[in-house]
Order: C-alpha cells, then sequence, then structure tokens
C-alpha cells in the first residue's frame, strides 16, 4: 500500500479513543466476512451481531481510516440529487423507497448513538444549505417544494433568518432540515466499532485483503497474516477501494470518480465570537459550482471545507483560499490560526446515486455515496446485515452490473487542478 502524507486532522486529535483491535493472524471462520471498517461495514457488523450472525471485519488500516475519519460531520437526510431527480432516474417505486429510507438515516444514526452511548458530540438540530445568489435561491426553494410535498420538515429562510442562524455574510437564503445534524465522524465510527465488538463481531485492522478464493458455497480470504473463511463477503470500502487489491472486487472503483474534499479548523474561538458562528450549531454548506462548507465543534473551533486535495502543491493555496473565505464570510472572527487541516475522498458516480452490486457469489457491495456518507453508510449498513441473513428485498436500491467510466481519472484530475485554480483566482474571499 502507498505511503500516504499525513496531515494533522481534527478528528483524531479529539475523539474518544477506538477499542483495542489487532492485525489477524491464523486461520478464522465466521459467517459474514467485512471488508471495511468504515460506516458501512461497521454499521453492517453491528446488525450482524446483534441478530445472533457471526460477523468480522477485515480494515487494511484503522477504524474510520478512510471517509468516516475524514467527513464533514454532516448527518444529512437523502442524498444530494433533488428527490425529483432521484425519482426520474429510478423510477416512482424504488425512488421513494429510497428517499423513505435515507430521509429517515438521521433517526437511525441518533438512536444507535443513544442507544449506545456513543460519545460523538451529537447535534440534532438540523443542517442549513447555504444559497450563493439568485441562482442558489431559486435552488433551494425547489428542494424545498420537493421535498416538503413529501412530508419532510424543511424550510426555506428568508436572508436576514439565515445570517442570523448561520452567523455568515452574504447568502441570499438557507433551506434548513430539521431532520439533519451533526457529529464527530470519526467519534461516531469508533463507537460503532466498540458497539459491534459488544455485541459478539470481531473486529481486525493493519490487515489488508490479499487474495480471494471461491471454494464449493464459502470463500476464503487472505488478508494481513491470516486467513478468514466466510459464506458471505460484505465490500465496503466505497472511494477507498483501492485498497482491496484482491479481483474481483476492485473493479467496483472503476466507476467511481474520487472527489477530493479538504478541512481547515481554528484554534478554538473566544465564546463572544462562537456564540454568533452557527449559534445553534447546524452544519451548513452552499449551493457553489465549487461547493464550501462549515460547522463548529464542541471546543468552539471553526472547520471550513471546500473541493481540493492538500498535496504538497495545493496546500498553500487552499489554505489562503480557507483564510480568506473565513475572514469574509464571519468578520466578526478576528485573529485566529487553523490548528488542523486533512482531506478525504468523495466517490462520485455518473448519476450522483449509489449503487448497489453482486460482485461475485455470496459477495455484495454498496457504493457511491457523494458526499452522503454518515446516515447512508448507516442505513446501507443495515440493510446490507439483513440482506445476507436472507431479507433478499432489505436494500432499497436495484442490482446493477458495474459500470466503469472510462473519463474517471481524467475527472478526478480535472476536481483537483480545477478546484486548485477557482481557489487561487477567486478573490471574493
Amino acid at each position: 500500500m502507498a505511503t500516504e502524507r499525513l496531515l494533522p486532522n481534527l478528528w483524531h486529535a479529539t475523539a474518544p479513543a477506538a477499542p483495542a483491535t489487532a492485525p489477524l493472524t491464523g486461520e478464522l471462520r465466521c459467517d459474514v466476512a467485512i471488508i471495511g471498517g468504515g460506516f458501512t461495514g461497521l454499521s453492517a457488523a453491528l446488525h450482524l451481531a446483534e441478530m445472533g450472525v457471526k460477523a468480522v471485519v477485515i480494515e487494511a488500516r484503522a477504524i474510520g481510516h478512510g471517509g468516516s475519519g475524514r467527513n464533514v460531520g454532516l448527518v444529512n437526510a437523502g442524498m444530494w440529487v433533488k428527490p425529483d431527480d432521484l425519482i426520474a432516474t429510478l423510477g416512482t417505486e424504488a425512488g421513494n423507497r429510497l428517499l423513505h429510507e435515507l430521509g429517515a438515516g438521521p433517526s437511525l444514526v441518533y438512536e444507535l448513538v443513544a442507544r449506545h452511548g456513543i460519545a460523538c458530540e451529537a447535534v440534532r438540530n438540523g443542517t442549513l444549505h447555504m444559497a450563493a445568489g439568485a441562482e442558489g435561491l431559486k435552488e433551494i426553494r425547489e428542494r424545498e417544494a420537493q421535498w416538503r410535498k413529501r412530508g419532510a420538515p424543511v424550510e426555506v429562510l428568508p436572508a436576514e433568518k439565515a445570517h442570523a442562524l448561520s452567523g455568515a455574510e452574504g447568502f441570499t437564503g438557507a433551506l434548513l432540515d430539521r431532520r439533519a445534524g451533526t457529529i464527530q465522524p470519526l467519534a461516531y465510527a469508533r463507537g460503532l466499532a466498540a458497539a459491534a465488538i459488544a455485541a459478539g463481531a470481531e473486529i481486525f485492522t493493519d490487515t489488508p485483503l490479499l487474495a480471494a478464493e471461491r471454494t464449493g458455497d464459502l470463500w476464503k480470504l487472505e488478508a494481513g497474516r491470516g486467513t478468514l473463511t466466510a459464506r458471505y463477503v460484505i465490500v465496503a470500502t466505497n472511494a477507498y477501494g483501492a485498497l482491496v487489491n484482491s479481483a474481483p472486487w476492485k473493479a467496483q472503483t472503476q466507476e467511481l470518480t474520487i472527489l477530493p474534499f479538504f478541512q481547515f479548523a481554528t484554534n478554538p474561538l473566544a465564546d463572544g465570537i462562537a456564540e454568533r458562528i452557527l449559534p445553534e450549531r447546524q452544519g451548513a454548506w452552499d449551493t457553489g459550482l465549487v461547493m464550501t462548507s462549515f460547522r463548529m465543534d464542541q471546543q468552539n473551533r471553526l472547520i471550513f471545507g471546500s473541493i481540493g486535495r492538500l498535496d504538497a502543491m495545493a496546500e498553500g493555496t487552499h489554505r489562503a483560499f480557507a483564510a480568506r473565505a473565513v475572514r469574509r464570510l464571519f468578520p466578526c472572527v478576528g485573529d485566529f490560526r487553523f490548528e488542523y487541516w486533512w482531506d478525504g475522498r468523495i466517490g462520485m458516480t455518473t448519476n450522483n446515486l449509489p449503487v448497489m452490486h453482486k460482485l461475485a457469489p455470496g459477495v455484495v457491495s454498496i457504493s457511491g455515496y457523494n458526499g452522503r456518507g454518515i446516515a447512508p453508510g448507516t442505513v446501507f449498513g443495515r440493510a446490507l446485515a439483513r440482506y445476507v441473513s436472507g431479507d433478499i428485498s432489505a436494500i432499497p436500491l436495484t442490482e446493477t452490473p458495474i459500470m466503469p467510466d472510462p473519463w474517471r481519472n481524467l475527472k478526478s484530475a480535472f476536481y483537483h487542478a480545477g478546484a486548485q485554480a477557482k481557489h487561487f483566482i477567486d478573490r471574493r474571499f
């Protein structure tokens, strides 16, 4: 596996310790092997263990190493795609089912947090989708209309109210979604892992999948320094599937375009300033073409994010942009410094919707969260657990074949370079 550039990640600094785990050694048998220790894999392990099914998670690095430990921490309802567009793509029956399941996704997340006592800075006061200009206001009004006809508690706020709830300057309104909220994402992932272990699941870290062989109706997986034999396999790697080195499962990565996303976190702000920025602690993101996000944590740090990768060539550009944006959005902030910065990968599909695949007999995956990892990952993890336990109707997605995107590498490079150029020349911030 390639060596990653280590960046100071706020979530790693403030999350409670992960449960004790170790690499897999020797031989082990189970009912279900789960590849990937993020939201989806850990949710699947927890729900399988609660059903009395022997589940084993193998994670190439550490719990929450991928997107689960690099997330913004917004527990959103539904997908980024507008409800009517989702229906147009998937059809009425399948689309409505997915909307229902993911619309209730935040409720499942917060129920698990409460039931298992997961300390993850959970706040459920909604999220704010901030409108940039007239076009942005039009967009959130369309979203409001489409969600409200489905009974969702969403509301477009005028500019004055949007400013009062966000503290941010320059927006023409905001869509408040009361179903949603925020968490400390790595703390949530570690809490799911602890709950899964307590329920009877086993988790092995620093255990990359090296090879897989089908023998009869069983899979024998070579992983780390051991072997794992299972009847079913759940592949839960999403945008970090490149860490899965075994065919036939690596093929799913060929349909995901990688959208890089970075975040910078300030030093803790003084109380008089912190209480003026997102006073009810909603998380927020905007309608801009090159999206930005902002939220607060429990230590009064302001966390600002946008599209881009913090490699050695681009970090300076993105850092300068983040500093300008914070000062422009929040003139009250005064002097600050960035104490933490990190980036991650978002797995994008061609239609911006998740996909479900049967990768081989007994092997199933869901990937392509398109920037909505927390609630969908939790929901799909539960659905996958039920599916491999015999409920073939549990997954609110129709099985599709893998459709490699021949332009994925070019699009990924374009997002990286385009965001860097945009942040360099954008002097609004």
